[in-house]
């Protein structure tokens, strides 16, 4: 592991907090690991202090657990968890690219267009799942950007980051992201042509065929025996 103590463009206690986090959201470190603050402090380079204050605010985020007697581990998450997420983005999102669509200015229409195109190219060259997810919410954050509301930005943010952990654990179906860039263009055309009404409608449609991806996909592992 690089010496965490060499980036110095933010102060330790964020830094190790970031990696952690980083590593519980791309499935790095794996649901139910103990996170032993003297392991993690050796690993990381650093002393125990900002260990212990990193779990404690990954456990205010919700992705780990602190119990007596079992100490902090890496929490699970669930299709019921994901289906409660994806309720909730349905109509944030929605709202989100609605107002996108009303105050977007045309630099932004630029770069909204060619992030789209970003996305598209990493399908076609079938590139690795990381870089696509990447560009999907490098996707999303600018819409938030270009709807100028900082309160919703950071609800919208929280609940894409419970989103986040999911998608590195169980899309491994490449049709999806094959339909996703298809999404994206048509959201990202009704905001770039000012459409409000539409553009709520398109990302309302995206992450409804996402709830139902994630829908079957619990149903298939019933099936298989891999959730009770």
């Amino acid at each position: 592991m690089t010496d965490i103590q060499l980036k110095v463009q933010k102060p330790l206690k964020d830094l190790v907090y970031l990696e952690l986090k980083h590593k519980i959201l791309t499935g790095e470190i794996v649901s139910q690991t103990r996170l032993m603050e003297i392991d993690l402090s050796e690993k990381m380079n650093v002393s125990r202090t900002p260990i212990r204050e990193a779990i404690k605010r990954l456990a205010d985020d919700g992705l780990v657990k602190v119990e007596p007697r079992r100490g902090a581990y890496v929490a699970n998450i669930s299709i019921k968890d994901m289906l409660d997420v994806f309720e909730v983005r349905e109509d944030m999102e929605g709202f989100v690219a609605k107002l996108a669509a009303q105050r977007i200015t045309d630099e932004e229409k630029d770069s909204l267009r060619e992030i789209a195109k970003e996305y598209e190219e990493a399908i076609e060259k079938a590139d690795d799942k990381e870089n696509i997810i990447a560009l999907d919410e490098k996707f999303h954050n600018f819409i938030v950007q270009c709807s100028g509301n900082e309160t919703l930005s950071e609800l919208v943010n929280y609940v894409q980051e419970l989103s986040l952990r999911f998608r590195y654990l169980y899309y491994d179906d490449f049709s999806l992201y094959e339909s996703t860039a298809e999404q994206h263009n048509r959201i990202m055309e009704a905001i770039n042509a000012g459409r409000a009404s539409e553009a709520r409608l398109e990302a309302d449609a995206h992450v409804k065929a996402l709830k139902e991806f994630v829908f079957a996909l619990g149903k298939k592992m019933e099936v298989m025996g891999e959730i009770e």
